[in-house]
């Protein structure tokens, strides 16, 4: 019969040692959350260390990541090949997968990048969704589960309300989430600022709610036992002790962040019984872990043959072959488009395919992301297609990123750009994971009008070019933005960021783009072949931009206009590729673009960008534009000026 305490205390003392090592790090979590980890994975996960990417496996994510030594010792105990010892002994390490807070990594286990507090929760919703859809659309009679570890900190943040409240909503059945309540914080105990009815809370968004002793057992199994025949997402409260063990730091503030000091260790080691030196695993409990496994083999070769199922499915629903068509079609069109409604154009040829999943954030009709979809993902259809997120921005951005880390549909969302600020760390979470959501961004410019300031994005589309590993457009037309959809569906390294235009654009780039060597940018148009400057611009500048090049050509300057629908992947081509497309007779760049001038300097001088680094007016576009000295006459004369005084 297994020792569950014994087994406990191999994750306990990993963590220990580790955190002692580095001398830095979260041993208190660990501690306190190795009983319920030890019942998980001796009894109840579906995994298999020898196939860490085996897409039936259930998910395990750990939300509050700062606790990272609980997951290394897991999956080091039960014996993944990347985790060794040699990388427990490295944790927090240069070089390490055993990094401060997880970092994803399927070939090691690492389900998903955690750390920033709550995006775990949503990261799990989204996993969840994704095995749910996958279930449907194979037609499977058994669908994997995610369990998610959290802990106070999680709840608090703003963005595990918009999770769980669409969860619930959702009845997601195959999500468990284990509430570590131990009444800890950093500060202090958490009646410091915390004092919500938790489980209240959960059940008044449709979850099922259990209580549970997180220190017994046999009552760990019994709740996580009534988990799995629920109808709803499960939030189980266990009561735990943080830094479960230790004579002198348990149950406070001080064995959270801080490892617990050479002789505290030793106390604790006595009170645990813990006759073993440092990093030492007995080798009856190590063939104990490394074996917990081999009671899900059997569910493991059943389900394998499935893996036929989703290589046929990917096939079958190849995204990247649609383009072909795509642009034959639309390079034929002429009436003036709103970027927005060239996407729309885009996304009803893509959702001839399976295999991509869209929403929004309760702006459907404004950011125009579903098209002719008619499947909804709901309670009662988790075959559909697309997610009616609600008003939920930076959960559905986190909930994308689980999506995203399946890898097994391509996720799209729409909200408005001046909401990325909302979505900001969980865009940012998916470039450093390097996972592939494309987040549509409409009403991206002044141009919106009306609406005004509040919604006029500004610098949000540089903050987006500021998130290392991104990828943002801004298509100036139809034929562009087919363009920038194509990039977007085959980038698989990094988040997409189409940003469009509300207002309506005429068709300029049909004729001239070149549909098979997309760098970013391009010549849109040369007046001479030894043009004296250029002006580059980006989306519903580029019209703007040809405009003043006729105006400045009738008082005898030449100009190239380059359009730069993404300055993403023109940074990403060779220094004489850029250099020769921007080269001009003077060696004068000049560039429009409503919004942030900032990201421009390193083309040229600031007096030469034409941009908003104020905030936006409530008024029609056009006013709009000229308020803010935006139309070709202004800028027409003010480049002559330039120009003379060179």
């Amino acid at each position: 019969m297994k020792n569950y305490l014994e087994l406990s205390n191999c994750i306990r003392f990993l963590s220990i040692d580790a955190v002692q090592r580095a001398k830095s790090g979260h041993p208190g979590m660990p501690m306190g959350m190795a009983d319920i980890a030890t019942v998980l994975f001796q009894d109840y996960i579906n995994f298999n260390p020898t196939d860490p990417e085996w897409s039936f496996r259930d998910r395990f994510v750990l939300s509050n990541g700062h606790g990272s030594m609980l997951l290394y010792s897991l999956l080091h105990l039960t014996g993944y090949r990347k985790m060794t010892l040699e990388q427990i002994k490295n944790f927090r390490q240069l070089g390490s997968i055993t990094a401060g807070h997880p970092e994803y990594e399927p070939e090691a286990g690492i389900e998903i990048t955690t750390g920033p507090l709550g995006q775990g929760i949503a990261n799990a919703v989204g996993m969840a969704i994704a095995q749910k859809n996958l279930a449907s659309k194979l037609k499977l009679k058994f669908c994997p589960k995610v369990y998610v570890f959290c802990g106070d900190g999680c709840l608090q943040e703003g963005i595990s309300q918009e999770a769980i409240s669409l969860a619930g909503h959702l009845k997601l059945d195959n999500l468990i989430l284990i509430y570590d309540n131990n009444k800890i914080s950093i500060d202090g105990s958490t009646d410091l600022s915390f004092s919500d009815n938790t489980n209240l809370r959960f059940e008044s968004v449709n979850w099922n709610v259990l209580n549970g002793d997180g220190h017994n057992f046999s009552n760990i199994k019994k709740n996580i036992d009534k988990s799995l025949k629920s109808k709803k997402p499960t939030l189980i409260n266990f009561k735990t002790t943080i830094g479960f063990g230790s004579p002198n730091k348990s149950s406070k503030a001080s064995s959270h962040g801080s490892p617990l000091g050479d002789e505290e260790i030793v106390k604790t080691r006595a009170q645990l019984k813990w006759n073993h030196g440092e990093f030492i695993i007995p080798k009856s409990l190590l063939k104990i872990w490394r074996g917990s496994h081999k009671r899900c083999m059997s569910h493991y070769n059943t389900t394998k043959k499935y893996e036929l199922k989703i290589k046929k499915f990917k096939s079958e629903n190849n995204l990247s072959k649609l383009f072909v068509s795509i642009k034959k079609d639309v390079i034929k069109f002429q009436d003036n488009q709103a970027t927005r409604k060239s996407s729309e154009v885009i996304i009803n040829y893509l959702s001839k395919s399976k295999a991509i999943i869209g929403g929004s954030a309760d702006l459907t009709g404004s950011n125009l992301t579903k098209g002719n979809i008619t499947s909804i993902i709901d309670s009662k259809n988790f075959g559909g297609q697309y997610i009616h997120f609600g008003v939920r921005e930076h959960g559905m951005a986190g909930i994308m990123n689980g999506i995203a880390s399946t890898n097994f549909f391509k996720i799209f969302s729409g909200t408005f750009l001046s909401f990325a600020d909302y979505m900001k760390p969980s865009l940012r979470l998916a470039a450093l994971m390097q996972i592939d959501p494309i987040l549509v961004f409409t009403h991206d410019s002044i141009g919106l009008g009306e609406d005004g300031p509040t919604h006029q994005p500004i610098e949000q589309i540089n903050m987006l070019r500021s998130i290392p590993n991104g990828n943002v457009f801004r298509p100036a037309d139809l034929f562009e933005t087919a363009l920038c959809w194509e990039a977007a569906i085959n980038i698989k390294n990094g988040p997409s960021f189409l940003c469009l235009s509300r207002q309506n654009l005429p068709q300029i780039s049909n004729k001239i783009a070149n549909t098979k060597k997309f760098h970013g940018a391009y010549v849109i148009d040369q007046n001479d072949k030894n043009n004296q400057i250029t002006i580059i611009a980006t989306g519903s500048e580029v019209s703007l931009a040809l405009e003043t090049a006729r105006l400045l050509k009738e008082n005898n300057i030449s100009s190239k206009v380059v359009s730069m629908p993404s300055t993403s992947l023109f940074e990403k081509q060779p220094t004489s590729f850029q250099k020769n497309l921007l080269k001009s007779s003077l060696g004068q760049i000049f560039v429009i673009e409503a919004g942030s001038t900032i990201y421009w300097n390193k083309f040229t001088e600031e007096e030469n960008i034409f941009g908003i680094d104020d905030f936006g007016a409530s008024a029609p576009a056009d006013q709009v534009y000229k308020k803010f000295g935006l139309d070709s006459k202004t800028i027409s004369k003010k480049i002559m000026k330039g120009i003379k005084k060179k």
